[in-house]
């Protein structure tokens, strides 16, 4: 049965689930860097927008040319600036300028638990819902493509892998949602993942 709107907002009011990170494949080395690992404020939006297939999920694809994460898929946002009164001011401004995406074409319906990067960053995720009207304006700078992938796709467990790449001389883990010529991996991958974790606790409650 396809994902409904509904089905969103009350896995997003359901209590928190504990944070998500990139450390949860890789407990070891969470180990090793929690001594001297900062974390930094940063926010995103996972903006949902309604199609006559159902809800599709907006994605990125950095542009090839950047210094970090080159070329990979993303959702729009960045770190917290001084300049931003809070999270959602950051993910709201970062989809604007990053996907012409402006806020008043967003409706927030609510924020996924928490997720810690390897590169020190506290991500809040925000989850919104996105105008249908609403026409991609990617910043060259930043963004190569713009695209929707399937929420259903997306949420469906049997899509998700572990892969696994060697990194400084260990093996890293990490989860892959391969979609078309698209891979949807890493933080992103796992924000997405807290998201069906969540719809797998709203399905449990409703079955109970």
């Amino acid at each position: 049965m396809p994902i409904a709107l509904a089905d969103i907002t009350a896995a997003l009011a359901l209590p928190p689930l504990g944070n998500r990170s990139d450390f949860d494949l890789n407990p070891e080395v969470r180990a090793a860097l929690a001594p001297g690992l900062k974390q930094r404020p940063a926010a995103i939006l996972c903006p949902l927008i309604e199609r006559p297939a159902g809800l599709h999920v907006v994605l990125t694809r950095r542009a090839t040319h950047l210094k970090h994460h080159a070329g990979q898929i993303s959702f729009p946002g960045g770190k917290v600036d001084q300049k931003d009164p809070s999270p959602l001011a950051t993910a709201l401004r970062e989809a604007e300028e990053e996907i012409g995406m402006l806020p008043d074409q967003i409706d927030v319906l609510g924020t996924l638990d928490p997720y810690l990067t390897s590169t020190g960053f506290r991500v809040t995720p925000f989850v919104g819902l996105v105008a249908p009207a609403w026409r991609a304006l990617p910043d060259p700078n930043e963004v190569e493509e713009v695209f929707e992938a399937p929420l259903d796709f997306l949420m469906d467990p049997t899509n998700r892998l572990r892969h696994h790449r060697e990194w400084q001389g260990s093996r890293r883990y990490f989860y892959a949602m391969p979609w078309g010529d698209y891979y949807i991996w890493g933080a992103t991958a796992g924000m997405l993942k807290g998201l069906a974790d969540r719809l797998a606790v709203l399905a449990e409650q409703g079955a109970a």
